[in-house]
Protein backbone atom coordinates (compact mmCIF):
# COMPACT_ATOMS: atom_id res chain seq x y z
CA UNK A 1 0.00 0.00 0.00
CA UNK A 2 1.47 3.34 -1.07
CA UNK A 3 1.51 6.53 0.96
CA UNK A 4 0.13 9.29 -1.28
CA UNK A 5 -0.27 13.02 -0.78
CA UNK A 6 -2.89 14.68 -2.98
CA UNK A 7 -2.53 18.43 -3.51
CA UNK A 8 -5.74 20.09 -4.69
CA UNK A 9 -7.84 23.23 -4.39
CA UNK A 10 -10.97 21.08 -4.70
CA UNK A 11 -13.17 20.48 -1.68
CA UNK A 12 -14.60 17.02 -1.26
CA UNK A 13 -11.41 14.96 -1.06
CA UNK A 14 -9.76 12.50 -3.41
CA UNK A 15 -13.09 11.24 -4.77
CA UNK A 16 -13.66 14.57 -6.55
CA UNK A 17 -10.19 14.62 -8.15
CA UNK A 18 -9.38 11.01 -9.09
CA UNK A 19 -12.43 8.85 -8.25
CA UNK A 20 -10.78 5.53 -9.11
CA UNK A 21 -8.09 6.12 -6.51
CA UNK A 22 -10.65 5.64 -3.74
CA UNK A 23 -11.27 2.08 -4.98
CA UNK A 24 -7.66 1.12 -4.30
CA UNK A 25 -6.07 0.37 -0.97
CA UNK A 26 -3.61 3.25 -0.79
CA UNK A 27 -3.41 5.71 2.08
CA UNK A 28 -4.23 9.16 0.69
CA UNK A 29 -3.72 12.43 2.58
CA UNK A 30 -5.41 15.41 0.92
CA UNK A 31 -3.77 18.82 1.32
CA UNK A 32 -4.11 22.30 -0.17
CA UNK A 33 -1.95 23.10 -3.20
CA UNK A 34 1.24 24.32 -1.51
CA UNK A 35 4.80 22.93 -1.30
CA UNK A 36 4.64 23.40 2.49
CA UNK A 37 1.93 20.72 2.57
CA UNK A 38 4.66 18.10 2.16
CA UNK A 39 6.62 19.10 5.26
CA UNK A 40 4.73 16.67 7.51
CA UNK A 41 4.60 13.93 4.86
CA UNK A 42 8.20 13.24 3.94
CA UNK A 43 7.45 9.52 3.77
CA UNK A 44 4.97 9.93 0.89
CA UNK A 45 5.84 7.81 -2.14
CA UNK A 46 3.97 9.92 -4.74
CA UNK A 47 2.45 13.40 -4.89
CA UNK A 48 -0.85 13.40 -6.77
CA UNK A 49 -1.22 16.97 -8.08
CA UNK A 50 -4.62 18.20 -9.23
CA UNK A 51 -4.04 20.19 -12.44
CA UNK A 52 -7.57 19.99 -13.84
CA UNK A 53 -8.68 23.58 -13.24
CA UNK A 54 -5.59 25.76 -12.78
CA UNK A 55 -2.77 24.70 -15.10
CA UNK A 56 -0.64 27.76 -14.35
CA UNK A 57 -0.64 27.13 -10.58
CA UNK A 58 -0.10 23.41 -11.09
CA UNK A 59 2.82 24.01 -13.42
CA UNK A 60 4.51 26.34 -10.93
CA UNK A 61 4.05 23.91 -8.06
CA UNK A 62 5.13 20.93 -10.14
CA UNK A 63 8.37 22.64 -11.11
CA UNK A 64 9.06 23.47 -7.49
CA UNK A 65 8.49 19.88 -6.40
CA UNK A 66 10.64 18.44 -9.19
CA UNK A 67 13.48 20.88 -8.52
CA UNK A 68 16.30 20.66 -6.00
CA UNK A 69 13.92 20.28 -3.03
CA UNK A 70 13.55 16.76 -1.65
CA UNK A 71 10.07 15.78 -2.76
CA UNK A 72 8.40 12.59 -4.03
CA UNK A 73 7.67 12.15 -7.77
CA UNK A 74 4.58 13.93 -9.09
CA UNK A 75 1.59 12.34 -10.82
CA UNK A 76 -0.40 15.08 -12.59
CA UNK A 77 -4.19 14.67 -12.76
CA UNK A 78 -5.60 16.43 -15.84
CA UNK A 79 -8.87 17.13 -17.53
CA UNK A 80 -8.86 15.97 -21.15
CA UNK A 81 -8.10 19.39 -22.58
CA UNK A 82 -5.05 19.82 -20.37
CA UNK A 83 -2.77 17.41 -22.20
CA UNK A 84 -1.72 19.95 -24.82
CA UNK A 85 -0.43 22.36 -22.16
CA UNK A 86 1.89 19.95 -20.34
CA UNK A 87 5.52 19.58 -21.39
CA UNK A 88 8.60 17.80 -20.08
CA UNK A 89 9.79 21.04 -18.48
CA UNK A 90 7.05 20.68 -15.85
CA UNK A 91 9.07 17.87 -14.25
CA UNK A 92 6.15 15.51 -13.58
CA UNK A 93 6.88 11.79 -13.36
CA UNK A 94 3.64 10.94 -15.20
CA UNK A 95 0.21 12.31 -16.15
CA UNK A 96 -3.24 10.77 -15.98
CA UNK A 97 -6.82 11.73 -16.81
CA UNK A 98 -9.16 12.23 -13.88
CA UNK A 99 -11.51 9.72 -15.56
CA UNK A 100 -8.91 6.92 -15.59
CA UNK A 101 -10.02 3.56 -14.22
CA UNK A 102 -8.51 1.87 -11.15
CA UNK A 103 -6.35 -0.49 -13.21
CA UNK A 104 -4.65 2.40 -15.01
CA UNK A 105 -4.22 4.37 -11.78
CA UNK A 106 -2.61 1.40 -10.07
CA UNK A 107 -0.33 0.73 -13.06
CA UNK A 108 0.92 4.31 -13.21
CA UNK A 109 1.61 4.44 -9.48
CA UNK A 110 3.51 1.15 -9.70
CA UNK A 111 5.60 2.33 -12.67
CA UNK A 112 6.48 5.58 -10.92
CA UNK A 113 7.63 3.64 -7.86
CA UNK A 114 9.72 1.29 -10.00
CA UNK A 115 11.37 4.16 -11.85
CA UNK A 116 12.30 5.81 -8.55
CA UNK A 117 13.81 2.61 -7.19
CA UNK A 118 15.86 1.88 -10.30
CA UNK A 119 16.75 5.42 -11.32
CA UNK A 120 20.50 5.35 -11.96
CA UNK A 121 20.67 8.47 -14.08
CA UNK A 122 22.36 10.47 -11.31
CA UNK A 123 21.22 13.79 -9.88
CA UNK A 124 18.35 15.62 -11.54
CA UNK A 125 19.31 18.47 -13.84
CA UNK A 126 19.13 21.97 -12.46
CA UNK A 127 15.57 23.15 -13.33
CA UNK A 128 16.75 26.77 -13.24
CA UNK A 129 19.29 26.23 -16.02
CA UNK A 130 18.18 25.99 -19.65
CA UNK A 131 20.65 25.34 -22.46
CA UNK A 132 19.87 25.62 -26.15
CA UNK A 133 22.99 25.50 -28.26
CA UNK A 134 25.10 28.50 -27.32
CA UNK A 135 22.27 30.10 -25.32
CA UNK A 136 22.30 29.48 -21.55
CA UNK A 137 19.50 30.80 -19.32
CA UNK A 138 19.88 30.84 -15.54
CA UNK A 139 16.41 31.48 -14.12
CA UNK A 140 17.61 31.80 -10.52
CA UNK A 141 20.15 34.50 -11.41
CA UNK A 142 17.96 36.15 -14.06
CA UNK A 143 20.74 35.97 -16.64
CA UNK A 144 20.88 34.82 -20.25
CA UNK A 145 24.18 34.34 -22.08
CA UNK A 146 25.21 33.61 -25.64
CA UNK A 147 28.75 32.20 -25.94
CA UNK A 148 29.36 33.50 -22.43
CA UNK A 149 28.22 37.02 -23.33
CA UNK A 150 25.49 38.33 -21.04
CA UNK A 151 22.40 39.65 -22.82
CA UNK A 152 21.08 43.00 -21.64
CA UNK A 153 17.41 42.06 -21.23
CA UNK A 154 14.55 43.83 -19.53
CA UNK A 155 12.52 41.87 -16.98
CA UNK A 156 9.73 41.07 -19.47
CA UNK A 157 12.18 40.21 -22.24
CA UNK A 158 13.90 37.74 -19.91
CA UNK A 159 10.58 36.24 -18.74
CA UNK A 160 9.41 35.87 -22.34
CA UNK A 161 12.65 34.20 -23.45
CA UNK A 162 12.63 31.88 -20.43
CA UNK A 163 9.01 30.89 -20.98
CA UNK A 164 9.61 30.11 -24.64
CA UNK A 165 12.73 28.08 -23.81
CA UNK A 166 10.88 26.12 -21.12
CA UNK A 167 8.38 24.99 -23.75
CA UNK A 168 10.57 23.94 -26.70
CA UNK A 169 8.66 22.98 -29.81
CA UNK A 170 5.32 24.12 -28.39
CA UNK A 171 3.48 26.72 -30.44
CA UNK A 172 2.37 29.57 -28.17
CA UNK A 173 -0.18 32.06 -29.43
CA UNK A 174 0.19 35.74 -28.66
CA UNK A 175 -2.84 35.52 -26.34
CA UNK A 176 -1.23 32.61 -24.45
CA UNK A 177 2.02 34.51 -24.04
CA UNK A 178 0.19 37.57 -22.74
CA UNK A 179 -1.65 35.39 -20.22
CA UNK A 180 1.33 33.28 -19.13
CA UNK A 181 4.07 35.95 -19.15
CA UNK A 182 2.31 39.27 -18.63
CA UNK A 183 -0.50 37.87 -16.46
CA UNK A 184 -4.28 37.92 -16.33
CA UNK A 185 -4.39 41.59 -15.23
CA UNK A 186 -2.59 42.90 -18.33
CA UNK A 187 -4.89 44.89 -20.60
CA UNK A 188 -2.55 45.72 -23.48
CA UNK A 189 -2.92 44.27 -26.96
CA UNK A 190 -1.09 41.31 -28.46
CA UNK A 191 1.11 43.71 -30.45
CA UNK A 192 3.35 44.05 -27.40
CA UNK A 193 4.34 40.39 -27.82
CA UNK A 194 5.55 41.07 -31.37
CA UNK A 195 7.57 44.07 -30.16
CA UNK A 196 9.25 42.05 -27.42
CA UNK A 197 9.99 39.19 -29.83
CA UNK A 198 11.61 41.63 -32.25
CA UNK A 199 13.78 43.04 -29.46
CA UNK A 200 14.74 39.58 -28.24
CA UNK A 201 15.82 38.49 -31.71
CA UNK A 202 17.93 41.61 -32.08
CA UNK A 203 19.66 40.99 -28.75
CA UNK A 204 20.21 37.30 -29.49
CA UNK A 205 22.06 38.26 -32.67
CA UNK A 206 21.97 36.97 -36.21
CA UNK A 207 23.19 33.46 -35.36
CA UNK A 208 20.81 32.87 -32.46
CA UNK A 209 17.66 34.78 -33.43
CA UNK A 210 16.34 31.72 -35.26
CA UNK A 211 15.82 30.03 -31.88
CA UNK A 212 12.54 31.96 -31.80
CA UNK A 213 10.46 30.79 -34.72
CA UNK A 214 7.27 32.34 -36.04
CA UNK A 215 4.30 30.11 -36.87
CA UNK A 216 2.43 32.09 -39.50
CA UNK A 217 -0.88 33.56 -38.28
CA UNK A 218 -0.61 31.66 -34.98
CA UNK A 219 2.25 32.69 -32.72
CA UNK A 220 5.79 31.71 -31.76
CA UNK A 221 7.78 28.59 -31.00
CA UNK A 222 11.20 28.01 -29.46
CA UNK A 223 13.27 26.09 -31.99
CA UNK A 224 16.05 23.98 -30.43
CA UNK A 225 17.49 23.35 -33.89
CA UNK A 226 17.37 26.99 -34.84
CA UNK A 227 15.23 26.60 -37.93
CA UNK A 228 14.50 29.68 -39.99
CA UNK A 229 11.49 31.66 -38.83
CA UNK A 230 8.72 32.69 -41.13
CA UNK A 231 7.49 36.24 -40.82
CA UNK A 232 3.76 36.77 -40.81
CA UNK A 233 2.06 40.07 -41.38
CA UNK A 234 1.72 40.94 -37.69
CA UNK A 235 5.38 40.21 -36.96
CA UNK A 236 6.54 42.09 -40.01
CA UNK A 237 4.68 45.23 -39.01
CA UNK A 238 6.34 45.13 -35.60
CA UNK A 239 9.85 45.10 -37.14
Amino acid sequence: MAQLVMLTAESGGAARVLPSLTLLGHHVTVKAMSPSALVEHGDASVVVLDARKDLVAARTLCRMLSGPVQAPPVLLVLAEGGFTAVSRSWGAADIILSSAGPTEVEARLRLIAELERHDDRGPRPDPDRIEAGELVIDASAYTARVRGRALDLTYKEFELLKHLAQNPGRVLTRAQLLQEVWGYDYFGGTRTVDVHIRRLRAKLGNEQEQLIGTVRNVGYRFELRGRSHDTDDDDASAR
